[in-house]
């Protein structure tokens, strides 16, 4: 038998929810992820489906399939992201796919890159750093101690998944005019990962302290706003504040999905909510950062 997983024709942070109770529990059945009709999928979407695939495979069900966008606008898109050269290795793909285009889309600052280790880390940070301060100062008129900040909070964003996934994940950087309410350039960090997710990482030491009350939101929270961490070094647990602050100093957007819940910073333009629980199960953790251009005076 083949369950279908219907991709949401608006693919991203906002309709990630809808994807995830589709994908629903782990079941006998062979999956089929629809995205035929999909009229626009932003990285985070992509990185959600690759998590998707990769937990099916990893848990030792068969090789889902992926049927793939029709629209040829969003099926060139996604080739030049980089998505298509990771997920024929979690899919089997129906549909003739795109060859990427050997120059990069000036949207696609980072193509979705994996994260295995600390030297893809650094590798990421490298690349990226140049190009990303042109975008900073130039198109979002950040002041040029953005840029390294930048470098920090992508850096803090991809450690995450070396020291507490414990699988590997992915990261992708772009930017675009952010239509939806702010009416401005955004540049936009998205991190996922298939792994265990902030509760079973953080379980050892901080489930004790909170009892009855542990759970996915509790875990977030401790995390984000708490500073704690899986280890019992002091000082250790620091790296989502650092990329709390930031967001925070540009007036960005910080948003984590992990298990059952997501928490958020939220800026004044955007009307996501701070904490939600109950959500449908999704494997690992997904981050969402985003800073805007600065108002012209």
């Amino acid at each position: 038998m083949t369950r279908v997983v219907e991709v949401p024709t608006q693919f991203d942070d906002r309709s990630f929810d809808q994807f995830a109770k589709a994908f629903g529990e782990p079941d006998e059945e062979r999956l089929l992820f629809d995205a035929h009709a999909v009229q626009w999928g932003a990285p985070y979407g992509l990185l959600g489906l690759l998590v998707a695939g990769q937990n099916t495979v990893e848990r030792g069900a068969q090789r889902p399939r992926l049927t793939i966008p029709t629209d040829k606008d969003v099926l060139h898109y996604w080739a030049r992201t980089g998505f298509f050269e990771f997920a024929g290795e979690w899919f089997e793909i129906h549909g003739r796919t795109p060859r990427a285009s050997q120059s990069r889309s000036s949207e696609v600052l980072l193509e979705i890159t994996p994260v295995r280790g600390s030297d893809d880390v650094h590798g990421v940070v490298g690349v990226i750093q140049d190009r990303a301060a042109a975008i900073l100062s130039g198109e979002l008129g950040l002041e040029a101690t953005a840029t390294m900040g930048f470098g920090m909070a992508l850096s803090e964003a991809c450690q995450n998944i070396v020291e507490h996934a414990g699988t590997s994940g992915w990261v992708a950087v772009q930017t675009y005019h952010w239509r939806r309410r702010l009416g401005r350039r955004v540049v936009v960090i998205t991190v996922a990962d298939a792994g265990m997710g902030f509760r079973r990482s953080l379980q050892a030491t901080q489930g004790g302290r909170y009892g009855d009350r542990w759970g996915d939101a509790t875990a977030l929270e401790a995390a984000l706003i708490q500073g704690a961490s899986r280890f019992r070094d002091p000082g250790r647990g620091q790296g989502l504040g650092g990329i709390r602050r930031y967001v925070n100093r540009w007036d960005g957007k910080l948003s984590i999905r992990s298990g059952t819940a997501r928490i958020a910073i939220v800026p004044s333009w955007d009307d996501d909510i701070p904490l939600a629980d109950g959500l449908a199960p999704f494997p690992g953790s997904q981050m969402l950062q985003i800073i805007p251009a600065q108002q012209a005076e």
